[in-house]
C-alpha cells in the first residue's frame, strides 16, 4: 500500500554500472527463445535456465517447460541444458532418452569444468570452492571421476583430509565474492604450498565487474537494493558485499516487494541487479518509487561489458 510522503526530502538514485543481465544469461535466454522458434513448444529446460522468476514465467509462457530430473522429460524431446551446467551422468541419461539436447551452459562454467578434468588427469586431487547446492557445482563435480572436498567458507579448510603435500588444486564457482575467495585461496596456499590453481579468473568477468561497482555504490548510499532471486548466488554476493561496505541492503525481487519502510529514512538509494535480472525489473522498482517520494536519478560510470557469446550451431 503506498502512504503519503509529500514531506519527504526528494531521494537521490544513484544506479550501478555494470548491473544486470551478463553474456551467459543473455545468451542462454536468446537459446530458449531461439529453440522454441525452431522446433515448436514445448520446450524441456533442465534446471531454471537461469535464477530468475521474471525470466523463468516470461520463458515459460512461450512454452518452455522447466524441470530438475531428466525423469520427467519425454523421450526424443527438445531438451536444453541450464546456464548452471551439468554433470556427466545428465548428459548421460539424456543420451539413453534420446533426447535432442541444446547446450545452454556459459562458456565460462565450460572452462571451469574443463580447468577441474585437466587437474584430474594429471593426477591431482581437486577442490571446489563454492556452495555445496548450488547447480553449477554439482555439475563441476559431476564432471570429474574422483570424488571432491568442497569449500564453502574459509573454515571448511580445516576439515580437508589430504596431506600438507599432496597433489592437489582447486577451481572455483563463477558467482562467488570475489574478496572472500582470495581469502579462501591464500588460506589454501598456506595449507598446501603445492597447491595449483587459476588465481581467481574462475569467478567471471560480469561478477567482478558488478561487485566492484557495488562496492563504489555502497560508499554513497544510505540504502541499497538489489534486483535478483533469492536463489541468485551473485545476487545475494552483491547484497553481502554492499552490507559489508556499510550501506543497508536488502534483496528484492522487484516492483511487487514492500520497499516503503526500507526507504522512510533513506536519503541516497543505491540500485543494482544480479546478472540473471533484466533491466525492465529496475525501471518497475523506480517507477513504483516515483509513486511515493520525489527522485532525482544519477548512473553512476562503470567499466562498459561488451562481450557477446556465441549461439551453438544448430540454433
Amino acid at each position: 500500500m503506498l502512504k503519503n510522503t509529500a514531506n519527504l526530502p526528494k531521494l537521490q538514485i544513484f544506479l550501478a554500472n555494470p548491473r544486470g543481465f551478463c553474456a551467459g544469461v543473455e545468451r542462454a535466454v536468446e537459446i530458449v527463445e531461439r529453440t522454441i522458434l525452431k522446433y515448436g513448444a514445448p520446450v524441456y529446460v533442465r534446471h531454471e535456465i537461469v535464477h530468475n522468476k521474471y525470466v523463468v514465467e516470461g520463458l515459460r509462457a512461450k512454452g518452455a517447460i522447466f524441470v530438475e530430473e531428466i525423469s520427467e522429460i519425454p523421450e526424443n524431446a527438445v531438451t536444453i541444458f541450464s546456464a548452471h551446467g551439468v554433470s556427466e551422468k545428465v548428459e548421460n541419461k539424456s543420451k539413453y532418452k534420446n533426447l535432442k539436447i541444446i547446450d545452454a551452459t556459459c562458456p565460462l562454467v565450460k572452462k571451469v569444468h574443463l580447468q577441474a578434468q585437466k587437474f584430474e588427469n594429471e593426477g591431482d586431487k581437486v577442490v571446489l570452492i563454492g556452495h555445496k547446492n548450488h547447480p553449477e557445482i554439482e555439475g563441476t563435480s559431476g564432471r570429474i571421476k574422483q570424488e571432491v572436498f568442497i569449500v564453502e567458507n574459509i573454515s571448511d579448510i580445516d576439515n580437508i583430509p589430504y596431506e600438507a603435500d599432496s597433489k592437489i588444486s582447486y577451481v572455483t564457482q563463477t558467482t562467488l565474492s570475489v574478496d572472500d575467495t582470495k581469502n579462501i585461496i591464500n588460506k589454501l596456499k598456506g595449507k598446501f604450498p603445492n597447491i595449483k590453481g587459476p588465481e581467481l579468473n574462475n569467478i567471471c568477468y560480469a561478477t567482478q565487474n558488478r561487485q566492484d561497482a557495488v562496492k563504489k555504490l555502497a560508499k554513497i548510499a544510505d540504502t541499497v537494493f538489489v534486483i535478483g532471486a533469492k536463489n541468485s548466488s551473485n545476487s545475494n554476493r552483491l547484497r553481502d558485499i554492499a552490507e559489508n561496505f556499510g550501506a543497508k541492503s536488502y534483496l528484492l525481487n522487484g516492483e511487487d516487494d514492500e520497499i516503503f519502510n526500507l526507504l522512510q529514512y533513506t536519503k541516497i538509494l543505491g540500485i543494482t541487479a544480479g546478472a540473471s535480472a533484466p533491466e525492465v525489473l529496475i525501471e518497475n522498482l523506480i517507477n513504483k518509487i516515483r509513486k511515493i517520494r520525489n527522485i532525482e536519478i544519477t548512473n553512476l560510470k562503470g567499466i562498459e561489458e561488451n562481450i557477446k557469446f556465441k549461439i551453438p550451431k544448430e540454433l
